[in-house]
């Protein structure tokens, strides 16, 4: 307060779900009074040991997770939830703020240097994976310090015999800036920065046996999620391997259980899993997975490995799956859809309750994808599966369910 030369000043606190509870005190149980407009105007400095009024302050706290910071202070705070910036945001970004920002730090102001927007793009999708544009910033100022070096190696060159106290003031140094322009575009980003961090998944358009592609939701945004599975002889289990969390293994329960159940609507033997053993794998195992959001994307990659039908590899799905086959709402639509659209998906099936989410979304988001409203996992299967040209077998149908 005596910083701020005010009694109401803005206080920010910065992710707050790092908070940690040792022996040297907790605190989050400081921060409920703190933070209680109710008890606040009555806060009691134990250092001092002196009563202050905070009920005029502003406090602004940041979280990476929600879900990390503890339920009693989080009953206390107004949530406005900020989701990652769009691609196209960050270029703008980019071109106004972190551009001329590196330029003037690095000293080349005096140069025409320019970043295509195809540049630019690929540094945010090959070489930075966030929510934000720290990573991209580091990214844009290494280039500006390789064009420094290059700069000044030509300056060298240019100025021969010349001894250079200052490259500044050199003759050559001046008739570079007036004659000369840089134009840095995707090859000189590949130049530049060598080999990219993070590789496209095109491999996963093709279509296959066994495999979904789902889309998941991280702190750094979204991001595909493949499932494969396999059914092999064996004793009757299954097996779930690429470091999931509880809820996801209870999703893959879930789903074996609604398919062995419904079986005959599917066209599938009702002994398709007997003396088998279904294997389901998440690719980067590395990396802890969780979430109820994979249900559909499991229930159709085991119903593709058991009636041996390739699922579209242009297709990404999300939405949780009860044991009745409905598929219920997720969260995290925006990051998710960025996802599809950077890994080169055409259509995106989503839980039809979460129709409202989607047409909040920005155009930018949405366009260029088919957004395809499932309520249950039945409605999914015209989509999800190539269908066969008229007059040809193989089609995956649901057979119904006789009346007794």
């Amino acid at each position: 307060m005596k910083r701020a030369g005010s009694t109401n000043p803005v206080i920010l606190l910065d992710e707050i779900d790092k908070m940690s509870m040792d022996f040297r005190g907790d605190p989050s149980a400081a921060l409920l009074e703190v933070l209680d407009p109710e008890q606040n105007s009555t806060f009691s400095d134990h250092y001092l040991e002196v009563d202050y009024d905070l009920s005029n302050v502003l406090f602004i706290a940041t979280a990476n997770v929600k879900y990390d910071i503890p339920g009693p202070l989080l009953d206390r705070l107004e949530v406005i939830e900020l989701s990652s910036y769009l691609e196209p945001d960050k270029v703008q970004i980019a071109k106004q703020f972190i551009i001329p920002k590196q330029l003037e730090r690095h000293g080349l102001n005096d140069f025409s240097i320019t970043f295509t927007d195809g540049a630019l793009l690929k540094i945010i999708r090959e070489y930075t994976r966030e929510a934000g544009v720290r990573g991209l910033e580091r990214e844009i100022a290494s280039v500006m310090r390789k064009l420094a070096m290059e700069i000044v190696g030509d300056v060298s060159k240019r100025s021969g015999k010349e001894k250079i106290d200052d490259v500044r003031s050199s003759k050559a140094y001046t008739k570079l800036t007036k004659t000369k322009s840089w134009r840095v575009d995707e090859k000189a980003i590949a130049r530049l920065l060598r080999l990219a961090k993070y590789k496209e998944k095109e491999e996963e358009i093709s279509d296959k046996v066994g495999v979904a592609t789902g889309l998941a939701w991280t702190s750094m945004g979204g991001d595909t999620l493949p499932v494969e599975v396999t059914i092999m002889p064996g004793s009757e289990r299954l097996t779930l391997t690429g470091k999931l969390g509880d809820v996801m293994k209870e999703s893959a329960m879930a789903a074996l259980s609604f398919l062995r159940s419904n079986a005959g609507q599917f066209g599938l033997d009702p002994d398709f899993s007997k003396s088998k053993e279904i294997h389901i794998h998440v690719p980067e195992g590395a990396i802890p997975k969780d979430g109820p959001s994979a249900g559909i994307t499991m229930t159709l990659a085991m119903l593709s490995a058991a009636s041996g039908k390739p699922l579209r590899g242009d297709v990404a799905m999300t939405g949780e799956v009860t044991l009745r086959g409905n598929v219920l709402p997720i969260g995290g639509l925006n990051e998710k859809l960025l996802a599809a659209r950077r890994a080169g998906m055409t259509t995106v099936l989503v839980p039809k309750d979460n129709r409202q989410d989607v047409e909040e979304l920005s155009p930018l988001v949405t366009e260029k994808l088919t957004i395809v409203y499932v309520g249950h996992v039945t409605e999914a299967l015209s989509v999800a599966f190539r269908q066969p040209k008229t007059g040809s077998k193989g089609k995956l149908a649901v057979q119904p369910s006789r009346k007794r």
